[in-house]
């Protein structure tokens, strides 16, 4: 934004500088210049093809681009770096008209970044963390300073730097430079995982090694900043503290990613990491955490057929694992321990019958397996639907779902009458009592933080029953950043296909709406029982300010509507998600909140599929479509995945062993269902080598729209590769956003 800015204002003194007397000399000596043709289109890549047949279950295809995704063919490689080089030469070219608009765009949304730099203060015992930006550096500094020195504490500006004029000392603590971690791992600062020890001594975090393309462990003394000689261990998912900070438990992967070594090391011993369980079959995992209190690790065996609980004590890590659960079937389970009582939240089949929902148990933690009984919490109730839940020293607090509404105890949130950017507050359970901590201020573009007792104002609200219609009212709480009064958000019942009811969220300027004149941008995801994303973004404001109406689809397939609602969109049934997108695309053009012909789609990852094999389906319905980092070719890669797959990729896209999800992949997969001789929209696909969808994906399906559809070039196919973790920088994650934005724009009014 500052070289932006320079260059602008270099610009107009360089336009003050011609004079009169000099433009009436370009006047004279003026001669007329014979008309220019205009310039030729870009020269489309067209990568090589070589046809390999693949079979399986009796069916036979033809894939001419899977040479893009052999890895390990020097040849192969030689030829993709080649035609990549083209694919960015190609982008550049189309998109250059819009260099102006991305620059404009990417100066908006940078104006709109947090100047503090700093992320809200999390308070964990006697100390606040936070993460803050030091100028002129590309990542973060993990720092902390005591809360009882700072009740005043807003930014990492007051006091300076963590420093206190007044008292003349130092306030703050540095504990980690993700610039200087980036030195160490090619250039880039990944953190995975980061846990501070119980005692607030050490801290143990993985980093991303490109180079070795896995996580590794390491741990910091934080009174000394220095790192432990132990461990330092490589291909780490999963860390949990023990024995008040002593010593650490960590899982490791094998070479295919998956997670089956758990692993206990004493701080400051001298002794190897003692392997604690290790899982033989392939198709089972292993996961860890701690309890709350600290009392307990949990250990979680699973796979597709069971799930298995164990405890181990922290006072004694080596002592064993003690089993305390155990279902069939693969099932969510989350174990707490709260005051002598096991707590488990999960969605496991009750009496042989598979439910809708979550539910909480109890036990006393002094039982045997063979003696344990839980008991359920909560009667069942389907209007009293558990989302998650979680603990303190004196509250359980639960997030409920009515609906499509989603409460926090006795608050409702979200507050369905306010449209705002997100908040993080902090609220107190015993008084009612609730602060601010931070919200972005988009209309000010800069960003409000809030914390302390004289920055932030509270009110107290009166504890209400479970299920009272008593809400929050902004109105009366002045450090809302209430956006009601210039975008408005409404909520509409779009039914599919088969009759389903589909939520649709629809977000617009008040100022810029008008009946079927606004283009628009639908959102889906649709894919691991996941809740879309309704955030407020940077760039979407850009659109909203232009005019756009952002929409959400809340398919099945993702989350909010219960296990059912998202079982009803994966493997043989992820068509259920296709045809809610689809019908909600219709709706949106047919009731006029769209104009015709004016409709874009956006998806990322999982979502990438849910667009894609949308505009396959009705290649007339979207004008345009931004696909990030998309999973396009899921025949080829669930049946040879390059890169190692979870249990939870295969229960949500099919198993190609079983013929019915085989036969399902391939109606669903867009890139296998691209139709011959029909007009596609504009669609601009992003991806980078470091995805769990590779590259070659997103290649292989840009290559093949434009051998199949018909050629306009006013619908370009365009293919742009990102930086490999472009949300770790904020200014690249700009750029790149108004890029994609810019597409979108131009194609609207192309």
């Amino acid at each position: 934004m500052r070289h932006f800015l320079t260059s602008l204002r270099h610009n107009q003194l360089h336009h003050r500088r011609i004079t009169p007397r000099i433009h009436f000399i370009f006047c004279a000596n003026y001669k007329p210049q014979k008309p220019q043709p205009p310039p030729s289109p870009p020269s489309i890549p067209k990568p090589p093809k070589k046809p390999v047949t693949f079979t399986h279950h009796g069916e036979s295809w033809e894939d001419p681009y899977s040479w893009m995704s052999q890895l390990n063919d020097k040849v192969a490689m030689r030829h993709m770096d080649a035609y990549m080089e083209q694919e960015e030469k190609y982008t550049e070219a189309v998109m250059s008209d819009t260099e102006r608009l991305q620059s404009k765009l990417q100066s908006e949304m940078g104006s709109r970044l947090s100047n503090d730099l700093s992320t809200p203060p999390l308070r964990w015992g006697p100390w606040l963390y936070y993460r803050r930006v030091e100028e002129g550096k590309q990542y973060p500094v993990l720092c902390r300073r005591l809360a009882r020195a700072n009740e005043d504490f807003i930014s990492n500006k007051s006091p300076s730097a963590g420093f206190d004029f007044t008292s003349g000392k130092r306030i703050e603590q540095k504990l980690l430079d993700y610039n200087e971690e980036a030195e160490k791992f090619g250039g880039y600062a990944y953190e995975e995982l980061s846990e501070v020890s119980p005692d607030h001594r050490y801290l143990a975090y993985t980093m991303y090694d490109k180079d070795h393309d896995y996580f590794k462990l390491s741990v910091r003394d934080l009174n000394f900043g220095s790192l432990c000689s132990q461990p330092q261990a490589d291909q780490v998912s999963n860390i949990a503290w023990a024995k008040g900070g002593q010593a650490l438990f960590y899982v490791v992967t094998d070479q295919c990613k998956r997670p089956y070594r758990i692993y206990c090391s004493m701080i400051g011993s001298e002794q190897d990491d003692v392997l604690l369980l290790e899982e033989p079959s392939e198709n089972g995992y292993v996961n860890i955490r701690h309890t709350k209190d600290f009392q307990f690790v949990t250990v979680h065996v699973f796979s597709t057929t069971s799930s298995k609980i164990f405890l181990i004590d922290t006072a004694e890590p080596l002592s064993g694992m003690v089993p305390v659960w155990e279902c069939e079937a693969q099932a969510q389970c989350i174990l707490e321990h709260h005051q002598g009582y096991l707590y488990l939240f999960t969605d496991a089949a009750k009496d042989g019958q598979s439910v809708d929902h979550h539910y909480l148990l109890r036990s006393p933690v002094n039982c045997s397996l063979n003696r344990r009984k839980w008991d359920n919490i909560f009667s069942d109730d389907s209007e009293f639907i558990i989302e998650d839940v979680d603990f303190n020293d004196k509250h359980l607090v639960l997030i409920l779902r009515e609906g499509q509404n989603f409460r926090l105890c006795s608050i409702s949130l979200p507050l369905p009458s306010v449209k705002m950017p997100d908040a993080v507050v902090d609220y107190d359970l015993s008084s009612g009592k609730w602060n601010i901590v931070q919200q972005q201020n988009l209309l000010h573009e800069r960003t409000k933080v809030l914390y302390g007792s004289s920055s932030s104002a509270s009110f107290i609200q009166r504890p209400r029953n479970l299920g009272s219609n008593n809400e929050v009212n902004p109105e009366n709480h002045p450090t809302w950043n209430d956006l009601s009064e210039f975008y408005a958000c409404e909520v509409y019942d779009v039914t599919s296909y088969d009759g389903m009811i589909v939520p649709l969220t629809v977000v617009y300027s008040r100022r810029r709406k008008k009946q079927a004149e606004n283009p628009g941008l639908l959102h889906g995801h649709g894919a691991y029982g996941e809740i879309l994303d309704k955030r407020w973004r940077s760039e979407l404001k850009s659109l909203l300010d232009r005019g756009w109406v952002i929409a959400y689809a809340d398919v099945r397939g993702g989350g909010g509507g219960g296990k059912m609602w998202h079982h009803d969109g994966r493997r043989t049934k992820k068509i259920n998600s296709i045809s809610d997108y689809i019908s909600c695309a219709k709706f949106l053009i047919e009731r006029e909140i769209v104009q015709d012909n004016k409709l874009a789609g956006w998806g990322y990852s999982a979502g990438g599929l849910l667009v894609a094999s949308a505009i396959n389906f009705c290649p007339s319905l979207l004008r345009a479509a931004v696909l990030e980092v998309p999973f396009l070719d899921p025949a080829n890669t669930l049946l040879n995945p390059i890169l190692p797959l979870t249990p939870a990729d295969y229960e949500e896209f099919g198993y190609p062993g079983d013929i019915d999800d085989f036969q399902a992949i391939r109606k669903y997969s867009p890139y296998d269902n691209i139709q011959k001789d029909i007009l596609y929209p504009a669609i601009l696909v992003t991806s980078s080598f470091n995805t769990r969808f590779g590259v070659w994906e997103a290649a292989k399906y840009v290559a093949r729209v434009r051998e199949y559809s018909v050629y306009d070039p006013k619908h370009p196919v365009l293919l742009n590769l990102t930086a490999d973790i472009v949300e770790e920088n904020r200014y690249l994650h700009c750029k790149e956003s108004a890029l994609e934005t810019a597409f979108l724009i131009k194609m609207m009014e192309s």
